[in-house]
């Protein structure tokens, strides 16, 4: 059987389970995930290689979770709509991912006129089948909707969360790449820099821990990580911007701060495999999402151009 390869983007709205879906299929935690919209901010990508079997089809998926389609009212907002244009460019095919509980509406048809626009294959994929209970025969006037809007090559019903459909949806995505050149080496999973994903673990536990617009309002940069033997020291700030948000971010005697740390460090040794100690500082940076100066500073590519040359900016590779 020939080796297939390609770039697959996922293209959803916020909330629609595109960084579930992206964690499932590497089998690895890339992307954070919480139920709040706009937990993606920038392209995450995954590679997925697939081992050749008997008579089956194999070959190397590169993933590429984006933020959720939105109309963008803010830099912060304009420069995640930027990463999912990004990702669109270029791509062999599309996973549009949609909530299945959910009917058509305006931000959908929004979405699917990028996905016009773009030219590109695309298959759709119904999440959250798991939560119909029963209920699957809504499933079929949903999926005549989409159909009618678009001209998908696949509509598979799946369920992210659960694993289900995911070996059905591999099988028909090889079969819709090209043959082609592996692009990364066997055992990576991410192209994403250790740095980026400490500073994504800290602010998942942001999400998680915090309500209203702090969460919204806050973002991660890491301004040491010095990796050793057996310890990695990492210092991190997080960003708000206002002092109310910052009280809120540090707590009553710190102990907000301390409960995300802890969380964090738990979540951050698990990654690295050794142990880490992390200390976090909370700065007020007034309208930051508003500067595009600012937003453009946090890109971790920018940062892999800066410190390019140390040892902890490679890819993760696959855990034993």
């Amino acid at each position: 059987m020939p080796f297939h390869s390609g770039f697959v983007c996922i293209l959803g709205r916020p909330n629609a389970g595109k960084s579930t879906l992206l964690n499932a299929l590497v089998g690895e935690k890339l992307a954070i995930v919480s139920p709040k919209p706009q937990t993606t901010r920038n392209r995450i990508l995954g590679i997925l290689e697939i081992p050749k079997r008997k008579g089956n089809a194999y070959g190397q998926v590169v993933l590429i979770d984006t933020p959720g389609v939105h109309r963008p009212d803010s830099s912060l907002g304009r420069k995640m709509m930027a990463e999912v244009h990004e990702a669109l460019e270029g791509c062999n095919l599309i996973f549009l991912i949609v909530d299945a509980t959910r009917k058509l509406e305006q931000g959908d048809q929004f979405m699917l006129g990028m996905l016009k626009r773009s030219g590109t294959p695309a298959f759709l994929l119904m999440n959250k089948i798991d939560l119909l209970r029963g209920e699957k025969g809504k499933l079929l006037p949903i999926m005549d909707e989409y159909r009618k809007l678009n001209d998908f090559q696949e509509i598979i019903p799946i369920s992210a969360r659960r694993r289900d459909g995911l070996d059905v949806l591999l099988e028909k995505t090889l079969a819709a790449l090209p043959q082609g050149p592996r692009y990364f080496p066997e055992d990576q999973i991410t192209d994403q820099p250790a740095r980026f994903m400490t500073a994504e673990i800290i602010r998942e536990q942001i999400l998680l821990a915090t309500s209203e617009e702090v969460p919204y309002a806050t973002t991660v940069a890491i301004e040491q990580f010095e990796e050793g033997a057996r310890l990695t020291q990492i210092a991190a700030v997080i960003y708000c911007e206002r002092q109310g948000q910052k009280a809120i971010l540090v707590g009553k005697r710190g102990q907000m701060l301390k409960k995300i740390g802890s969380a964090a460090r738990l979540q951050i040794e698990k990654m690295l495999g050794m142990r880490v100690f992390l200390e976090l500082f909370v700065k007020v940076h007034p309208n930051w999402r508003e500067s595009r100066q600012f937003v453009e500073e946090l890109d971790w590519r920018r940062e892999l151009q800066r410190l390019v040359g140390n040892a902890e900016l490679y890819g993760l590779t696959k855990t034993n």
